[in-house]
């Protein structure tokens, strides 16, 4: 379906509608779901999420001043008969947390929180992932093999006593800090998303980063850099918190029911049959960030690495099973206990007793759905 380039609010080009489902079957949402499902991200589109952008039909509706992509919600070449409104994060919501957002909007169905964050607002602004779409997390530390030959972990950086730019505020750079891989004096904090102080360091400084968008934007897109980039995945080093999980307030859990059992699935699906086939998805991905005037841009050549890197490195992927999209409850109890001291000593105490079952659940993932 999405063979086809998605409009803009401007002018949709021509395409053939989805036939509907059949009534009462596993993907007619009718009469179980919001229309509009209503998706709120932490980012603008990447091919991170595309299992859910592969849902918005072959014509979507993009909304560049309130940074929205609509449509109807189109799963397996089917009409669901609901719409699905996947609204931008970060600097498109004031860089506030998505468990937040979902809090001073009701409207919101699903959001995209990461296990620790979840942990985080356990007692203020709770939430429940209902499905991973990431089984691995693509955060990564980055840095120049030439200026450093002899790095090949995040420890031998900590060992250098180099500066490690990120965004101040970040869980996981405290665990790396108390694990002993780096030293507080050598973290720094105002990193702003752009590459100018790697650059204009040299390649002395190591970076903050995503296995999926920088190494490539690095070595092949930017002109003043144009060299390679090596690199430790976050999870590597320990830290095995879920990245991006669709959640729901645990308030709406048992009014959402009945339309998760079906929209979950179909979720777990769409992010199978994109890891098959990412050519099309990634390609409306690439129009929609256009379309939404986003603050980078994304490239079709950058989109096809990620979708690359998504399985090489097993981002996407079944975990320990045979199942995409579930959650492994040993290992939100790890994170649990390497956050939860964090967050205490920062005045964030998590909720009384959080138990793994309180952050996540896997009662509506299909175990049958997998790569």
């Amino acid at each position: 379906m999405l063979a086809a380039a998605c409009g803009s609010a401007g002018g949709a080009p021509a395409a053939t509608a989805a036939p509907m489902a059949a009534a009462g079957s596993k993907l007619d949402l009718r009469s179980v779901c919001p229309s509009p499902v209503v998706v709120q991200m932490n980012w603008y589109p990447q091919t991170e999420h595309a299992g859910l952008f592969r849902l918005l039909g072959s014509s979507p509706t993009v909304d560049a001043g309130q940074k929205r992509v609509s449509g109807v919600l189109v799963a397996s070449g089917r009409d669901t008969g609901v719409r699905l409104e996947v609204r931008a994060g970060g600097p498109a919501i004031g860089f506030q947390q998505v468990s937040a957002q979902m809090y001073l909007d009701p409207s919101i169905t699903l959001g995209v929180v990461a296990s620790d964050e979840a942990i985080q607002n356990s007692r203020d602004h709770a939430t429940l992932q209902v499905m991973a779409p990431m089984d691995l997390n693509p955060q990564v530390i980055l840095w120049s093999p030439q200026k450093h030959p002899d790095w090949s972990t995040i420890a031998d950086i900590g060992r250098s006593g180099a500066t490690v730019l990120y965004f101040g505020g970040a869980t996981y750079m405290e665990y790396l800090v108390g694990a002993g891989l780096l030293r507080r004096s050598q973290i720094d904090g105002s990193y702003d998303g752009t590459p100018s102080r790697f650059v204009a360091s040299g390649g002395t400084v190591a970076q903050q980063g995503y296995a999926t968008n920088e190494p490539y934007l690095y070595s092949h897109e930017l002109p003043a850099w144009n060299r390679p980039i090596r690199f430790q995945l976050l999870h590597d080093t320990g830290y095995p918190a879920y990245p991006d999980a669709f959640a729901i307030r645990p308030a709406d859990r048992a009014r959402l029911a009945p339309c998760l059992r079906r929209l979950v699935p179909i979720l777990q699906q769409a992010t199978v049959d994109y890891a098959r086939g990412p050519k099309p998805t990634n390609d409306a991905i690439v129009k929609m960030v256009r379309d939404l005037n986003a603050a980078q841009a994304y490239t079709p050549a950058r989109a096809d690495y990620a979708a690359d890197q998504l399985r090489k490195l097993r981002i996407i992927g079944n975990g320990s099973n045979r199942t995409i999209g579930d959650f492994d409850m040993a290992r939100i109890q790890r994170v649990i206990e390497l956050a939860g001291p964090i967050f205490a000593r920062s005045g964030r105490p998590l909720a009384a007793g959080l138990r793994p079952q309180e952050v996540a659940t896997n009662e509506f993932i299909d175990p049958n759905i997998g790569l």
